[in-house]
């Protein structure tokens, strides 16, 4: 088993990974025994240690391609921050990270606070002012993506950054399984999905959201922002580029990056 003492070299040594661009090898590969509340302790020291404001979560893994592929039955969340907030009319710059991708998703406005352990698909629509659209800037601190699904939770669920762009529509009036997106890169098109599929329905993903992080003594509040899981595959990357969110019903969001291109 890992003592407090390990888990916290470990979140030392992908909190340095991070600020130095300088990925690491996997976790599991020195500690093949770390497992997900090792995983969990970990993310959650360098959150406490980060100067910076919980504004709200991201769920992982809610595809069920992607739990296969982890071979896993179940999401991971990792926290967003303030400082991960990124703007639509500021390029980023693609150097701050070592593998940056980018995914579509339907965010998550909450205007009341949702129930701990016993949270329903019911209490997310009536706690939620708004979803609107969004792009999440995901990254691995561990080298060439070569996680197991300790590495990714030790990393904050491979979070890195977000954008939410300017469309606000409740969740009563909008069918928040069946909202069809699709991403562009530079104009063209490179994945499309649905919203169902997160879990079947976003819903229940904010929800499990909910009622796991209560384990851990945390809540999510009225004011956060709430990152469900992808419609669609992550796409890399690249300097120079930029890449547009289109939702049905729901609006656009932009982000694009700094640099020239490859």
């Amino acid at each position: 088993m890992l003592t407090e003492a390990d888990r916290l070299a470990l979140a030392d040594w992908l909190r340095v990974a991070e600020r130095d661009r300088k990925p690491i090898p996997p976790l599991v590969r020195e500690w093949p025994d770390l497992t997900v509340a090792d995983a969990y302790a970990i993310q959650l020291a360098n959150i406490r240690r980060r100067d910076s404001e919980v504004v709200g979560h991201k769920v992982g893994l809610s595809s069920k391609a992607m739990q296969q592929m982890m071979g896993v039955d179940e999401p991971d969340y990792g926290h967003l921050m303030a400082d991960m907030r990124l703007s639509e009319d500021e390029p980023v710059d693609a150097s701050r990270y070592c593998y940056p991708r980018v995914e579509i998703e339907v965010a998550f406005l909450l205007g009341a606070d949702l129930p701990g352990a016993d949270c329903t698909e019911a209490d997310v629509l009536a706690a939620t002012e708004f979803v609107a659209p969004s792009i999440e800037l995901i990254d691995s601190r561990i080298e060439d993506w070569t996680i197991s699904l300790a590495d990714t939770i030790a990393d904050n669920a491979s979070s890195a950054g977000f954008v939410v762009g300017a469309g606000r529509v409740p969740p009563g009036e909008i069918d928040l399984r069946g909202i069809e997106a699709v991403l562009l890169a530079d104009g063209t098109p490179v994945a499309r999905g649905r919203s169902d599929a997160v879990l079947g329905d976003p819903v229940t993903a904010v929800a499990w959201l909910a009622r796991t992080v209560a384990g851990f003594g945390v809540r999510l509040r009225a004011g956060h922002l709430v990152l469900p899981g992808a419609c669609t595959r992550a796409i890399d990357v690249h300097p120079g580029s930029s890449y547009r969110g289109i939702f049905a019903g729901l609006g656009e969001v932009r982000l694009s990056f700094a640099g020239d291109r490859c």
